[in-house]
């Protein structure tokens, strides 16, 4: 796929500067400029948005995913003119994004109220690990750290097993989503109720707090800590992955007493319907592994397309335990387009998620492939109405790349 060249969606018109590095703040953005935001990245002239070292065989697949569709100005924010192109930019922005340490904005002259004096309707996310304020704001915040400490690592796993971390960066995944939503809220204040710019203080913390949902209500009530049920669901019940017959993986989630009564008579156990260990969701969830063992004996007895044939012939919801290869050959996934193909420098062309969530009526797009470091300098800068010889000496005294 060659990139359309122009931006398209319902967020069109839009103008974010995007000072962020690494994951949540590049999430966020990467969410707006799927739907025709123009988002510049401001990256240091050097060594550009840390983001571009997570690389696989050389390449980096992280950069190139999350940065499409993005423009990049390299400025060195320690110097004064540098933060004075930032400043200018921000005359015609109506959002910036940062994920310095809490004060870091205001050490480079960029603070909020210099901000809002130039701007009073942006709207500036401020991204953090553990917020702005607080005992443990003047901490590194990684994405790791939080993941450990708001709970989630201490469910994940096997009972048997330590606590277990998320493989891909989560916290900030989930932080860049709800910026997103919070952003755009913010935005509509502006736009709607004629309100005034405000900070958002943005925290992976209680991005993943709030993403945990009602574990520490279950515990106070319980007088226990959220324990590690492997795949299975403290909650809900039947739910787990069941290994075939040819050594594959199939899930199952029957949590609904309908659906659980369906899967009981789709194996031949309709007697189960009555038993007392499995009459309720919580009767099933405190015999989970007697209940696992009936049905994962079932599938064990085909293999895994055979069990797919059977539970979609009997309307029972299950599914097959796709990797990040598989995926890619899922019937279903190409129908939808789920992934596209971008045509790509290093590579002929490179498998990423395509737009989403689909709008009807103005629908985002694919307009542009990952910058280079500075790639759209000399563009951004002549919109400042900057002339060749100024932007010439600021490239050879390290400003600007």
């Amino acid at each position: 796929m060659t990139p359309m060249g122009e931006a398209s969606g319902p967020l069109k018109g839009l103008k974010i500067l995007d000072l962020s590095r690494l994951v949540a703040g590049n999430y966020l953005s990467f969410h707006l400029a799927e739907l025709g935001a123009e988002v510049i990245k401001i990256e240091d002239p050097k060594s550009g948005d840390p983001l571009r070292q997570f690389t696989d065989n050389g390449i980096s697949n992280s950069w190139k995913v999350f940065s499409r569709n993005k423009k990049s100005l390299a400025i060195n924010l320690k110097d004064p003119e540098g933060q004075k192109i930032v400043l200018d930019l921000v005359r015609s922005s109506h959002a910036l994004i940062e994920n310095f340490k809490p004060g870091g904005l205001e050490k480079f002259g960029l603070s909020p109220a210099t901000l809002f004096e130039i701007k009073p309707s942006l709207i500036i996310v401020r991204i953090s690990g553990w917020g702005q304020t607080g005992p443990y704001s003047h901490k590194p915040g990684f994405g790791t750290l939080i993941e450990a400490f708001s709970g989630f690592a201490a469910k994940s796993g096997f009972p048997d097993s330590e606590p277990l971390l998320p493989n891909l960066g989560l916290a900030d995944m989930v932080t860049g989503t709800l910026g997103a939503y919070a952003l755009m809220a913010a935005l509509r204040e502006v736009e709607v109720n004629q309100g005034k710019g405000q900070v958002i203080d943005l925290s992976l913390l209680e991005s993943m707090v709030s993403f945990m949902g009602a574990d520490p209500a279950t515990s106070q009530a319980t007088g226990k800590p959220i324990p590690r049920v492997g795949n299975g669901s403290e909650i809900a019940a039947p739910r787990n992955l069941y290994k075939t017959q040819d050594q594959q993986y199939l899930a199952i989630s029957a949590s609904m007493q309908s659906m659980t009564e369906k899967l009981f008579i789709a194996i031949g156990q309709p007697a189960l319907i009555d038993d007392p260990r499995f009459t309720s969701n919580a009767k099933r969830v405190e015999n989970r592994e007697a209940l696992d063992a009936i049905v994962g004996a079932f599938i064990a007895e085909n293999t895994l397309a055979e069990n797919l044939a059977f539970f979609e012939q009997q309307s029972i919801t299950a599914g097959p335990v796709h990797d990040s290869m598989s995926i890619l050959e899922d019937a279903h996934v190409i129908d939808r387009q789920v992934f596209v193909e971008l045509d790509d420098a290093d590579c002929g062309s490179l498998p990423m998620p395509n737009v989403a969530p689909r709008f009807s009526a103005t629908p985002g797009g694919i307009h542009s492939v990952a910058p280079s470091i500075g790639e759209h300098g000399e563009e951004i800068l002549k919109s400042l109405a900057l002339d060749a010889q100024t932007i010439a000496r600021l490239s050879a005294s390290g400003v600007i790349q």
